[in-house]
């Protein structure tokens, strides 16, 4: 039976598109946008407790990292018009902070004593810092049409 679309008077879509984000392709995303909320948070907040003083702006940086993949997760999985539009302005502020980060600690390494989860363009993470925002807005974007 094929499920139809509707949005409801809090804007969420109903059964066919409410679930749409975090389906498919989307599942992929949720699963390495939950990953990296959990890596980079508890990355994060080990270094914050640990070892603050050598590298404060590394530590907070992959702690904001954190911040934005749990947001984006979030919206992912809740679906939805608005939810989707949100995820959209988190993806491209993500893609903003890779490649500054990842610019800045190229131009001044010295800035970063120890690496963040953007660092490098995400190097240590084979990278995947860097697509993830761009295949996460280019499924929000399908997502809107479908």
């Amino acid at each position: 039976m094929a499920e139809t679309a509707s949005t409801g008077a809090d804007g969420r879509s109903g059964p066919g598109a409410a679930g749409r984000l975090g389906q498919g392709p989307g599942r992929l995303l949720v699963l390495l946008y939950g990953v990296f909320t959990v890596g980079a948070a508890s990355r994060s907040i080990a270094q914050m407790i640990m070892k603050f003083e050598e590298a404060p702006l590394a530590y907070v940086l992959s702690a904001v990292a954190a911040a934005v993949y749990a947001f984006i997760l979030v919206s992912l999985v809740r679906g939805g018009e608005t939810a989707r539009r949100l995820a959209m302005g988190c993806c491209a502020a993500e893609l903003v902070g890779v490649l500054t980060v990842g610019t800045w600690t190229l131009v001044e390494p010295s800035a970063f004593p120890d690496a963040t989860v953007w660092s490098d363009y995400g190097m240590g993470y084979l990278f995947l810092p860097m697509v993830l925002p761009v295949t996460g807005l280019l499924w929000l974007r399908k997502a809107r049409r479908a």
